[in-house]
């Protein structure tokens, strides 16, 4: 009879430890230069799954993080992963990304499923395969009524979403899109930003450019401010508002009389200073922004003035980057 060597009774094998899923994206202490101007300044992020906004306004490096993780850029300091893979030791990581620029370069000439299916060939795909993605993905996109049009009839938001539906041609993992909401109609803008949600329910990372707070404030909490290649702030968009509530607030309020109205509020103790903008409108600075909107109405009321406007003017992307800088410009 042979042994069972398999059963010596010896302590069983150590397993290694389980590894952590690499983050979809991690920069590590990334900076790039062009020559004597800085495009990123010691960056370092990891985010994975959902919807990130990419807040920042016009040269905070939002377009030179994108073409950093897109493989047209290489840092001049520090390590890009995606995935786990540093991008420029292999290129498999490019698969797994969908990119859709700020620019408007397209072929115009083409039919919506006639571009789409093109992008779907370059990744590899047969002709009937290519065909059957795109109509697919430009489904996905709401634009099944319009995927035999050419592109040079089509309107910005139209572009936009069949740019998406490109992106979304070979099932990846990593979306990016730069600035994909600018310029588009309120109906087109609503219709993207449904499409953006849903990407980031299905738990794939989308990364989402933008310098106007309220886009992205519809889109996800989850933001990424930059502010001249410094990352400024990274998490719950909600946890830094509110610190910055804890500074003082403006009120606008458009009526037919600012001063009659201002008599109903200067003895408020949610106030603590009323300002003339215009014979129009009127500017009331609070400390507490949430009480003193509960109260307008009742004070409104009391007024008897007609109100036809009310909005926070320092309710914006400017205001917090204010707040996180120190007033630094």
């Amino acid at each position: 009879m042979i042994p069972d060597m398999s059963q010596r009774g010896d302590a069983p094998e150590a397993q290694a430890p389980v590894q952590a899923e690499a983050p979809t994206v991690l920069l590590d202490r990334v900076s790039k230069w062009y020559g004597s101007i800085v495009g990123l300044n010691d960056v370092s992020i990891a985010i994975s799954g959902g919807v990130s906004g990419i807040l920042g306004m016009n040269g905070a490096g939002k377009s030179t993080l994108f073409k950093l993780l897109t493989g047209k850029l290489k840092p001049s300091q520090g390590t890009v992963r995606l995935f786990g893979v540093d991008p420029w030791q292999s290129t498999k990581p490019f698969g797994r990304i969908g990119f859709v620029s700020e620019s408007e370069k397209l072929y115009d000439w083409m039919t919506g499923l006639e571009f789409v299916a093109t992008m779907a060939r370059l990744h590899g795909m047969t002709r009937e395969e290519a065909v059957r993605e795109s109509e697919r993905v430009i489904e996905f996109v709401g634009m099944s009524d319009t995927m035999n049009k050419r592109i040079g009839k089509y309107s910005k938001g139209m572009r936009q979403r069949i740019k998406i539906a490109h992106a979304l041609v070979n099932d990846p993992d990593l979306i990016i899109l730069d600035e994909p909401l600018q310029g588009c109609d309120p109906l087109a803008r609503t219709t993207i930003m449904n499409v953006i949600r849903e990407l980031g329910a299905q738990g794939r990372t989308v990364l989402v450019s933008s310098h106007i707070l309220q886009e992205i404030e519809r889109i996800t909490e989850q933001i990424v401010i930059l502010h001249r290649g410094r990352l400024l702030a990274l998490g719950n968009l909600h946890a830094i508002r509110s610190m910055l509530d804890q500074h003082p607030h403006s009120i606008r309020l458009t009526c037919d009389d600012p001063r009659k109205i201002s008599q109903h509020l200067v003895n408020d103790d949610q106030v603590f200073g009323l300002q003339f903008e215009t014979e129009e409108s009127l500017i009331i600075k609070t400390r507490n922004l949430g009480e003193m909107h509960a109260r307008l109405p009742a004070l409104i009321r009391q007024s008897g003035i007609r109100v036809t406007g009310i909005d926070n003017p320092d309710d914006n992307l400017e205001s917090i980057l204010q707040y996180l800088t120190g007033g630094e410009s």
